[in-house]
């Protein structure tokens, strides 16, 4: 695992002072860290073996609302605990907040001390296990990108979210002078995430105003989660500190760009890379072609993981570098998937559909399982499209979380790779998101029908 602190160096740490405060996290289906602050000298005393927190947890949405509908946990069951067992290996240092250290909860059943199995980590992990008896790892990697904001959270919110502007005013895909001026805000995550154990390596200015991403170095699928999600958690609180607001909406402007997460992908076997083959033309082996014919025949199936909202979807357009369709091509930005690295060792599969709103280990096992069903079926891989994908009209993805909601819920692959109770429970989070979406009345509907409808 990920973590830079054994548990020996939090005690040392906390007997010299230069540590007080443990936070114990988990990941919600949202993908955010959800926990407690503990004094530090109780963790080492006792909590570090185990604490609790309530089941609706893993059961709520983006407000932290109460839903009906869960078979999980309800107002009729009474909202009982979950236990939060500390993964002691993801115990690091957090240097942007004084005097503390994280460390990643796995999420049990309170009764058994097994995992709960819609919890995301224990999704990907169920994942990662099916590969480990095939005989492979996964080396995965993410992009995240984000927009930067002049002024900061609490100010646009006073606002109504209208006073929308960011950082800069045009244009900084690679621009070194932009970026200059948001320094103060990116030097400080860049060497923060790498002094929490993130193996960050950089980041860059993306296509519009107030744009960055950050990368991270590949890693093993649950490493690139952890990493993902810590990274996810520092980026807003350091804008935070620094006076700013940061958005990961995948479209916060219709007249703007989106932001993605994009998932570079690999299996590995015995420290080699299982998907590179010197003698095929594009270095792809049989595994790869079998693994990406399934990332593709599935994706629709997949669709929820990697566009959990409404909003998700608004990216999905013509010319926006982001993908309208689930095909493949040889490095070419148009298509849902990316060959990347082709005729060398390093050949991977980029999928471009994710959205910077996406959890990151629901994504990567839902991808992992696509391909896993690739690979045992031996599902042949069509050609490469060629040329402009976005001018096509095949494989098209689904157009709103209503058609995505649809496939999560008929998919009979994920419903085998997860089991029945996860696909339901995740169905009903799309449903909820829907129900909530449906009965407000927008701005835009206002504007448009106010004097004229």
């Amino acid at each position: 695992m990920s973590g830079n602190l054994t548990f020996d160096d939090l005690k040392t740490s906390v007997a010299s002072g230069e540590v007080d405060t443990v936070l114990a996290c988990i990941v919600d289906m949202q993908g955010r860290l959800m926990g407690k602050r503990f004094l530090a000298q109780h963790f080492i005393d006792g909590a570090y073996e185990e604490t609790h927190c309530c089941n609706y947890l893993l059961a709520t949405d983006l407000e932290m609302a109460t839903p009906e509908g869960y078979a999980s946990t309800s107002w009729e069951s009474g909202y009982g605990d979950y236990v939060m067992k500390p993964d002691l290996s993801t115990l690091r240092k957090t240097p942007w907040l004084d005097g503390t250290v994280m460390v990643l909860c796995d999420v049990l059943d309170h009764h058994t001390h097994q995992d709960i199995p819609h919890s995301p980590r224990a999704m990907l992990k169920k994942q990662i296990a099916r590969l480990t008896g095939m005989g492979f790892d996964a080396i995965m990697a993410t992009e995240l990108e984000f927009f930067l904001f002049e002024k900061s959270f609490d100010e646009i919110a006073k606002s109504g979210f209208r006073d929308l502007t960011p950082i800069s005013a045009y244009n900084e895909d690679y621009h070194i002078l932009q970026t200059t001026k948001e320094e103060h805000i990116m030097r400080p995550i860049r060497n923060h995430l790498y002094a929490a154990g993130i193996p960050v390596e950089g980041t860059k200015g993306e296509a519009e105003a107030g744009q960055e991403e950050l990368n991270i170095k590949y890693a093993e699928a649950m490493d690139t989660a952890d990493n993902h999600t810590i990274a996810k958690h520092a980026i807003k609180e350091i804008a935070w500190q620094q006076g700013h607001a940061v958005t990961f909406l995948p479209k916060w402007d219709h007249t703007k760009v989106g932001s993605s997460s994009h998932v570079h992908q690999s299996l590995w076997s015995g420290g080699k890379p299982a998907f590179y083959d010197e003698n095929d033309e594009l270095g792809m082996s049989e595994l790869m072609k079998n693994y990406m014919a399934g990332l593709l025949k599935y994706a629709p199936d997949y669709m929820y993981f990697l566009a959990p909202y409404v909003n998700s979807y608004k990216r999905f357009q013509k010319g926006s570098f982001a993908p309208t369709r689930t095909i493949w091509s040889v490095d070419n930005r148009t298509a849902g998937f990316r060959l990347c690295s082709a005729g060398s060792k390093s050949v991977r599969v980029e999928c471009r559909i994710g959205g910077s709103d996406l959890n990151p280990y629901l994504a990567m096992a839902a991808q992992l399982a696509a391909g896993i069903k690739g690979i045992e079926d031996h599902l042949e891989l069509d050609p490469p499209t060629v040329g402009d994908a976005y001018t096509g009209d095949t494989g098209m993805i689904p157009q709103t979380l209503r058609d995505s909601m649809a496939t999560l819920k008929d998919s009979a692959m994920l419903r085998a790779a997860f089991g029945d109770d996860v696909v339901d429970h995740y169905t009903r989070a799309a449903e909820w998101e829907l129900e909530e979406f449906d009965r407000v009345v927008t701005d835009w509907e206002i504007a448009r029908g106010f004097e004229r409808a």
